[in-house]
Protein backbone atom coordinates (compact mmCIF):
# COMPACT_ATOMS: atom_id res chain seq x y z
CA UNK A 1 0.00 0.00 0.00
CA UNK A 2 2.81 2.44 0.89
CA UNK A 3 4.25 2.13 -2.61
CA UNK A 4 0.83 3.10 -4.02
CA UNK A 5 0.92 6.24 -1.85
CA UNK A 6 4.40 7.00 -3.11
CA UNK A 7 3.26 6.72 -6.73
CA UNK A 8 0.14 8.78 -6.07
CA UNK A 9 2.14 11.60 -4.44
CA UNK A 10 4.71 11.48 -7.23
CA UNK A 11 1.95 11.82 -9.86
CA UNK A 12 0.46 14.78 -7.97
CA UNK A 13 3.85 16.51 -7.79
CA UNK A 14 4.43 16.04 -11.52
CA UNK A 15 0.94 17.38 -12.23
CA UNK A 16 1.76 20.43 -10.08
CA UNK A 17 4.98 20.99 -12.10
CA UNK A 18 7.38 20.24 -9.28
CA UNK A 19 10.80 18.98 -10.29
CA UNK A 20 11.74 15.76 -8.54
CA UNK A 21 15.44 15.97 -7.70
CA UNK A 22 15.64 12.69 -5.80
CA UNK A 23 13.37 9.72 -5.22
CA UNK A 24 13.70 6.58 -3.17
CA UNK A 25 10.70 4.29 -3.75
CA UNK A 26 11.95 1.78 -1.18
CA UNK A 27 11.88 4.37 1.62
CA UNK A 28 8.95 6.25 0.02
CA UNK A 29 10.85 9.55 -0.02
CA UNK A 30 10.83 12.29 -2.65
CA UNK A 31 12.86 15.50 -2.76
CA UNK A 32 11.36 18.23 -4.91
CA UNK A 33 11.76 21.84 -5.90
CA UNK A 34 9.90 24.58 -7.64
CA UNK A 35 12.22 27.53 -7.59
CA UNK A 36 9.68 30.12 -8.78
CA UNK A 37 7.83 29.40 -5.51
CA UNK A 38 11.03 29.50 -3.45
CA UNK A 39 10.78 25.77 -2.68
CA UNK A 40 14.07 23.90 -2.88
CA UNK A 41 15.02 20.50 -1.46
CA UNK A 42 11.60 19.89 0.08
CA UNK A 43 11.68 16.37 1.54
CA UNK A 44 8.43 14.42 1.33
CA UNK A 45 7.94 11.10 3.10
CA UNK A 46 4.95 9.09 1.93
CA UNK A 47 4.45 6.38 4.54
CA UNK A 48 1.12 5.28 5.92
CA UNK A 49 -0.60 6.88 7.81
CA UNK A 50 1.06 10.28 7.15
CA UNK A 51 2.66 12.28 4.41
CA UNK A 52 5.40 14.38 6.04
CA UNK A 53 6.89 17.43 4.34
CA UNK A 54 9.98 19.18 5.64
CA UNK A 55 11.67 22.22 4.11
CA UNK A 56 14.92 23.37 5.70
CA UNK A 57 14.73 27.16 6.01
CA UNK A 58 17.93 28.33 7.72
CA UNK A 59 20.42 27.90 10.52
CA UNK A 60 19.81 30.22 13.45
CA UNK A 61 23.11 31.58 14.79
CA UNK A 62 21.49 31.96 18.19
CA UNK A 63 18.04 31.21 19.45
CA UNK A 64 16.52 33.96 21.56
CA UNK A 65 13.19 34.28 23.30
CA UNK A 66 12.33 37.02 20.81
CA UNK A 67 12.99 34.75 17.81
CA UNK A 68 11.00 31.87 19.33
CA UNK A 69 8.12 34.19 20.21
CA UNK A 70 8.12 35.63 16.69
CA UNK A 71 8.11 32.17 15.07
CA UNK A 72 5.34 30.91 17.33
CA UNK A 73 3.23 33.97 16.58
CA UNK A 74 3.81 33.45 12.85
CA UNK A 75 2.72 29.80 13.19
CA UNK A 76 -0.73 31.11 14.03
CA UNK A 77 -0.94 32.79 10.61
CA UNK A 78 0.31 29.83 8.57
CA UNK A 79 -2.59 28.10 6.82
CA UNK A 80 -0.95 24.64 6.62
CA UNK A 81 2.15 23.46 8.44
CA UNK A 82 4.32 25.19 11.01
CA UNK A 83 7.82 26.30 11.86
CA UNK A 84 9.76 23.77 13.94
CA UNK A 85 13.30 23.44 15.23
CA UNK A 86 15.32 20.27 14.75
CA UNK A 87 16.93 18.33 17.59
CA UNK A 88 19.86 20.79 17.75
CA UNK A 89 17.47 23.68 18.31
CA UNK A 90 19.29 25.71 15.65
CA UNK A 91 17.93 24.51 12.31
CA UNK A 92 14.61 26.13 11.39
CA UNK A 93 12.35 23.87 9.34
CA UNK A 94 8.88 24.19 7.86
CA UNK A 95 6.97 20.98 8.55
CA UNK A 96 3.54 19.81 7.52
CA UNK A 97 1.77 16.48 7.87
CA UNK A 98 -1.21 15.24 5.89
CA UNK A 99 -3.25 12.07 6.26
CA UNK A 100 -2.30 9.70 3.41
CA UNK A 101 -5.61 7.85 3.19
CA UNK A 102 -7.53 11.08 2.46
CA UNK A 103 -4.88 12.86 0.41
CA UNK A 104 -5.94 14.41 -2.88
CA UNK A 105 -4.28 16.75 -5.36
CA UNK A 106 -5.95 19.87 -3.98
CA UNK A 107 -4.95 19.18 -0.38
CA UNK A 108 -1.32 18.64 -1.36
CA UNK A 109 -1.38 21.76 -3.54
CA UNK A 110 -2.83 23.83 -0.68
CA UNK A 111 -0.07 22.71 1.64
CA UNK A 112 2.64 23.48 -0.93
CA UNK A 113 1.07 26.88 -1.65
CA UNK A 114 1.07 27.63 2.07
CA UNK A 115 4.82 27.04 2.17
CA UNK A 116 5.35 29.20 -0.94
CA UNK A 117 3.25 32.01 0.52
CA UNK A 118 5.12 31.82 3.82
CA UNK A 119 8.49 32.04 2.06
CA UNK A 120 7.43 35.00 -0.09
CA UNK A 121 5.76 37.00 2.69
CA UNK A 122 8.09 36.19 5.55
CA UNK A 123 11.41 35.63 3.77
CA UNK A 124 12.98 38.98 4.65
CA UNK A 125 12.09 38.53 8.28
CA UNK A 126 13.72 35.09 8.28
CA UNK A 127 16.84 36.51 6.67
CA UNK A 128 17.17 38.95 9.58
CA UNK A 129 17.04 36.02 12.01
CA UNK A 130 19.95 34.37 10.24
CA UNK A 131 22.08 37.51 10.57
CA UNK A 132 21.59 38.02 14.33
Amino acid sequence: MENNYFLKVKEYLVELDFRITHEDPRDCVLVVEKENLGIKNLVIGCTDPLLIMEQYILELPQVTVEICQNLLQKNRDIIHGAFVLDESGRRLIFRDTLQMSKLDLHELEASLNSLALLLSEYGEHLTRFSKN
